[in-house]
């Protein structure tokens, strides 16, 4: 691909970053109802209500007052994706036309994924903050942003040769590491989807116990309105507890799985970069997650434990990728040193 597509891809990688930051952002303000229609906001396309004959109309017809802040969140939320969705339009052109050297799967899938997030964003609105297609919506940012991260790494394969090997474990822990990052986004994703995050104000221990008091029957029922259970009843405190309480375990496996990855990369000269980053993104997020259970939820903090969940992602992503890559290019250095040394010995 030309220089073009590659430039274009690292500017929609950090286009995606924005924008899952943008909706914990909006999510975590209580402004994902700021409109209560979609596309638009109050049924405009560009801008919100903001004269009194248009606020007067908007309440009318949506039977809500007009909160103008909350709407101007969404809406740039809204603005930032549809931006990110022609970006990502655009490389898929690109590499249609360019189909005979490579087939475009990944930028047709990518265009599959955003469509599929479009749709989630309006279920989100209509179905008012549903956990299940929050969540999901979410995991649907985040798939975004994993798979532009593939498209800008899958150019960057090892060049030197001949390649030092790598062990076969390392490629088992790496995708174990991504593996149990993915599932502790959705676990975070769960938490922040049902408004878990405050019930345990202290840590290591949840409200003052290590096995507190849980509800894992209603707190995993995906098919409920948010805040109450499957039966229409309130969700207990113990629901919300055991949502919270997953996710900390999860953080311990994170912890375990993606710091051992990240220690075994730091050994190895040829990895070392990797190891690097990625360990220095799981201790922020794991900083992050801390401070915002002892500080109670400060909004700035909680939006940068989101961008601190995608950042862990990409780090984690790139590093497995990197092992692959590396232990891929030793085999192809092998095998054409098989072939060429038969070819000498015809």
């Amino acid at each position: 691909m030309n220089g073009n597509y590659r430039r274009l891809a690292l500017a929609a990688l950090l286009l995606a970053l924005v924008v899952v930051s943008l909706g914990a952002y909006v999510r975590l303000s209580d402004a994902g109802l700021g409109c209560p229609d979609w596309p638009g906001c109050y049924g405009k396309l560009v801008g919100v209500p903001d004269q009194a004959h248009e606020i007067k109309a908007a309440e009318a017809s949506f039977g809500k007052p007009v909160e103008a802040p909350k709407a101007w969140k969404e809406m740039i939320h809204r603005y930032a994706a549809g931006l990110l969705g022609l970006a990502i339009l655009a490389l898929a052109a690109m590499a249609w036309r360019q189909r005979q050297h490579r087939k475009p799967w990944l930028e047709i899938l990518l265009l599959a994924v955003v469509t599929g997030q479009a749709l989630l964003g309006m279920l989100t609105v209509t179905r008012l903050l549903k956990p299940v297609i929050v969540t999901s919506h979410l995991l649907g940012g985040m798939s975004t942003l994993a798979l532009l991260a593939v498209l800008v790494l899958r150019d960057q394969g090892t060049r030197r040769a001949p390649p030092k090997a790598l062990p076969g474990g390392l490629r088992v822990l790496g995708a174990l590491a991504l593996f149990a990052v993915l599932v502790q986004i959705a676990l975070g994703g769960w938490v922040s989807s049902n408004y878990a995050a405050a019930i345990c104000a202290d840590f290591p221990t949840c409200q003052g116990r290590w096995w507190p008091e849980m509800d894992t029957h209603h707190a995993f029922t995906l098919d409920r309105e948010l805040g109450a259970t499957a039966s229409g009843a309130l969700l207990s405190g113990a629901a919300l507890t055991a949502i919270h309480w997953a996710h900390r375990l999860g953080a311990g496996m994170v912890l375990l799985l993606a710091g051992g990855f990240g220690l075994r990369l730091l050994a190895r000269a040829e990895t070392r970069i990797h190891g690097q980053w990625l360990l220095a993104a799981l201790l922020l997020q794991l900083g992050l997650g801390i401070a915002n259970i002892l500080l109670q939820l400060p909004l700035p903090l909680a939006v940068a434990h989101n961008t601190g969940a995608a950042l862990l992602l990409v780090t984690t992503l790139a590093a497995t990728a990197r092992v692959f890559q590396r232990s891929e290019a030793r085999h192809r250095y092998t095998m054409g040193g098989f072939t060429r040394q038969f070819q000498t010995v015809r």
